[in-house]
């Protein structure tokens, strides 16, 4: 993957998280929007199919004038087996054309299945077979949406609470496989990594030391918490000193890299506290200035870190 610009610290949207956009200097430099949020997808059948919400709509311009935007999707269900979401693509199309991004997004993963003759929503993101069958089903998509969106095309790590047995390909390997094959880079969510490694018992580092980094062009970072034996994503604190570890030993080794964001939903913001999140803020941009520096003391891609 080509280097992205390397725009900094962002922070992913949240109305709840607008006094902090609406203050004098807050410490980011750019904006990650998810676009669905600011539509209404009322189905196959209808014509239109999107809504979207002129409110909306016009918090995303008031933002786009302060910082350059990220879209950052929820919906394409890139890895659904029984079909692709081009109408959902033509939405991400013509946001790219209203707003340039320098580069986009969406899951690795599907959310999306037939059931019975329906096609059911799962209401979550659900992990793929790690195997040439996912490879060759995932590349011609992922060709099609560089093709139709002409802005760099991230894919992001999967948190998963639940394996797929017998894996042809470890996590590493099949995402410099992927990579590779389609041109598409990765988002690297070193959050997720981090919930996989507690809920499955095994060492992140094992995994960032056999990632071809030169594929990273966005990292995001997170909090999440405990309920009934698992560590779940939940966007719902600062982030955790043991993804801050994480951090610290990715980010100069990620040569092509545009920015790190942070995420937290909304429904958490009062209670973590604006606060909080600016001083995780001011840390990130304090390690992204440092690691700047840094970049090219780590030629080997694959080395082990110490």
């Amino acid at each position: 993957m080509h280097a992205l610009p390397k725009l900094g610290v962002g922070l992913a949207y949240q109305a709840p998280l607008n006094p902090l956009f609406d203050s004098a200097s807050p410490p980011i430099d750019y904006v990650e929007v998810v676009p669905d949020i600011f539509w209404t997808d009322r189905g196959p059948a209808v014509e239109p199919r999107y809504l979207e919400d002129a409110k909306g709509l016009g918090t995303v311009s008031s933002l786009a004038r302060r910082w350059p935007l990220v879209a950052h999707g929820i919906g394409l269900s890139i890895g659904s087996a029984d079909g692709f979401e081009t109408d959902h693509l033509g939405q991400v199309e013509r946001w790219w054309q209203r707003h340039r991004f320098p580069w986009h997004s969406d899951h690795l993963a599907f959310h999306l299945a037939e059931h019975q003759g329906v096609r059911a929503n799962a209401g979550i993101t659900l992990p793929l077979a790690r195997d040439r069958e996912s490879i060759d089903l995932l590349v011609p998509r992922i060709r099609e949406v560089m093709r139709r969106v002409p802005a760099p095309f991230l894919l992001e790590n999967n948190v998963y609470y639940f394996d797929i047995p017998e894996a042809e390909m470890d996590e590493a390997t099949f995402l410099d496989t992927l990579c590779r094959e389609s041109g598409c880079g990765l988002l690297l969510d070193l959050h997720n990594l981090h919930t996989n490694a507690r809920n499955h018992g095994f060492d992140p580092f094992d995994v960032l030391r056999h990632l071809d980094m030169r594929h990273v062009g966005e990292i995001h970072v997170a909090g999440g918490m405990e309920l009934d034996g698992f560590y779940l994503d939940a966007h719902s604190d600062v982030i955790p000193e043991a993804v801050w570890h994480l951090l610290e030993w990715t980010l100069p080794r990620c040569r092509n890299i545009g920015g790190v964001t942070f995420e937290i939903f909304g429904s958490w913001v009062e209670s973590v506290g604006l606060d909080a999140i600016q001083a995780d803020l001011e840390r990130l941009q304090a390690l992204w200035s440092r690691c700047q520096g840094e970049a090219t003391a780590h030629p080997a891609q694959r080395e082990v870190g110490t």
